[in-house]
C-alpha cells in the first residue's frame, strides 16, 4: 500500500485563561531533528528537494505557505511531467503536513515573513546522503 502525502490536524481549545492549540495526533517518536526556513520574499520558491528514505513533517507557525509535492519516479533523470499535490498551510490552521519517503518539496511562502517548522526523521549525517535537488523550473 502507497503511502501518500497527508495532512495532519489539529486544534485548539480556549477558555477565560487563554488559548492552547495541540497536535495530538502528530507522532513525534520517529522525529531526530528539525529546522525552520523564513522566506525573505514572496517569489522565492524553494525546492524541489527530494530524499529516497527520509521523512518529513512541516509545520507553518508563522503566516502562509504553499507546499507541493511530487512523487520521484527516477532520482537521475525524474519525469518532467510528474503529477503535483499542491497543500496550502496557515500557521491559523493549525496542521502538520507529512511527505514520506520517495518525494520532493517545493515550497513557497504566501504571506510576508512565513516561517514554517520542518521535521526530519533522520539526523544530520544521513541527510547529506539522501538529497536529491532539481531545478526548481524542472517539473512544469
Amino acid at each position: 500500500m502507497e503511502i501518500l502525502p497527508q495532512i495532519i490536524n489539529g486544534g485548539c481549545h480556549s477558555d477565560k485563561r487563554g488559548t492552547i492549540c495541540f497536535l495530538n495526533d502528530f507522532d513525534m517518536s520517529a522525529v531526530k531533528r528539525f529546522y525552520i526556513i523564513k522566506h525573505p520574499s514572496l517569489e522565492v520558491k524553494r525546492g524541489w528537494r527530494a530524499h529516497k528514505i527520509e521523512q518529513r513533517w512541516f509545520y507553518v507557525f508563522k503566516g502562509i505557505f504553499r507546499i507541493s509535492t511530487i512523487k520521484i519516479d527516477n532520482w537521475t533523470n525524474p519525469s518532467e511531467t510528474l503529477e503535483k499535490t499542491i497543500f496550502e498551510l496557515k500557521d491559523i490552521q493549525n496542521q502538520v503536513l507529512y511527505v514520506p519517503a520517495g518525494y520532493a518539496t517545493c515550497l513557497q511562502a504566501l504571506s510576508p515573513d512565513s516561517e514554517v517548522v520542518v521535521f526530519a526523521d533522520y539526523g544530520l549525517g544521513n541527510a547529506k546522503l539522501d538529497d536529491y535537488l532539481f531545478p526548481v523550473t524542472h517539473f512544469s
